[in-house]
């Protein structure tokens, strides 16, 4: 294939994947899941180790199917594609960390990088401050890579390594099917508000598909445009916001404005400094929360580790108070957003390939 045709396919499906994520993230909202939380990792993370027992919020306990299928679609769209592969072994420990930090970061601002665009499109102006945060993070990530930050390469791996992760996904679909006893499931709070379950598989497989196809990554469009000048990653992203906007204004959604905005806060400071921890952890390991779990789908065991890393995130956000509400971050959120933004910049600084 010319790279010139090349080219403008890997665009299309980037601009494909923003508006899936932009129209199902909204519209996902309007049939059940929390206002301007159609489509969330972290929420979906603490959601899961809810389910799992791994806290014990009653208002966020429920398995989320589009998490579950973001995976699944990834992993199918791979086995077809002949890009499916057991890969892995690179500092497996900070990554699991690193996955770890990326909630506490989104706990702080209410939200991951894909909810960002979302408030931000449904009218949150909120959300700015976890913009600035995120491209601040980003390029802080940017310049300890470029100084020679690396995790290290993956390398291949038994088959076994790579479908940790998708077959995990299979149990938990199960049990979100059968409703097991141990598994547990919110009766009232966010974790009750749920969109119809074909809904929810069917908006997850498509995107899991398409994410896949494309390679999007929020943060990754940000790092290459830092580093290239290279606009064509972030269509994706502009596209996403684009039509994130347009579907909640034909909804009816959109509420313009700073104030009384669901799922957010005005500590304008915190949610910049979440967003900023959750970017340069993104750029350290190549991918944003989203971009994880797909990589987790292509067979990368190092992308499963901060899958796993994500949900032990989500359990300690949740148990030891570090996320935040709508009145603000917590002194433990605050705590654990400093020192996790601490060990992140020290980590950049002597985890370095030297010549």
């Amino acid at each position: 294939m010319l790279p010139f045709v090349k080219r403008h396919i890997e665009v299309i499906l980037l601009i494909a994947t923003g508006i899936a994520l932009g129209v199902g993230g909204t519209c996902l909202a309007c049939v059940g899941n929390p206002r301007n939380s159609g489509i969330c990792v972290s929420c979906y993370m603490e959601n899961l180790a809810g389910a799992m027992g791994l806290h014990d919020n009653l208002r966020m306990q429920y398995i989320r199917p589009e998490l579950l299928c973001f995976v699944l679609g990834a992993a199918v769209a791979a086995a077809v594609g002949g890009e499916f592969k057991a890969r892995g072994g690179s500092s497996p420990l900070l990554r699991f960390a690193g996955g770890v930090l990326m909630i506490v970061g989104c706990a702080m601002f209410l939200g991951c990088p894909i909810r960002m665009v979302l408030r931000l499109g449904n009218g949150d102006f909120t959300a700015l401050a976890g913009v600035a945060g995120l491209v601040f993070g980003v390029w802080v990530g940017f310049q300890f890579a470029r100084r020679g930050f690396h995790l290290g390469d993956a390398k291949p791996q038994p088959l076994v390594n790579g479908l940790v992760v998708p077959l995990l996904m299979v149990g938990l679909l199960v049990a979100w099917f059968t409703h097991p006893s141990f598994i547990h499931f919110s009766q009232l709070g966010p974790g009750a508000q749920k969109a119809k379950g074909y809904l929810a598989i069917g908006s997850g497989l498509f995107i899991g598909v398409l994410a896949q196809r494309s390679r999007f990554c929020l943060t990754g469009g940000l790092g290459n445009f830092m580093a290239s000048r290279d606009w064509s990653l972030l269509s994706g992203v502009v596209s996403m916001l684009v039509f994130a906007f347009l579907a909640s204004y034909i909804r009816g959604l959109y509420v313009p404005g700073f104030e009384g905005q669901p799922g957010s806060h005005l500590a304008y400071g915190w949610s910049f400094l979440g967003m900023a921890l959750v970017g340069v952890v993104s750029i350290m390991m190549e991918g944003c929360p989203f971009r994880q779990l797909i990589l987790a789908g292509e067979g990368n065991s190092d992308a499963g580790a901060a899958v796993f890393g994500m949900i032990g995130g989500g359990a300690i956000v949740q148990g030891w108070g570090i996320t935040s509400t709508n009145l603000g971050p917590t002194m433990t959120g605050q705590v654990a957003t400093l020192a996790g933004l601490a060990l992140v910049l020290l980590t950049g600084l002597f985890l370095r390939v030297r010549d």
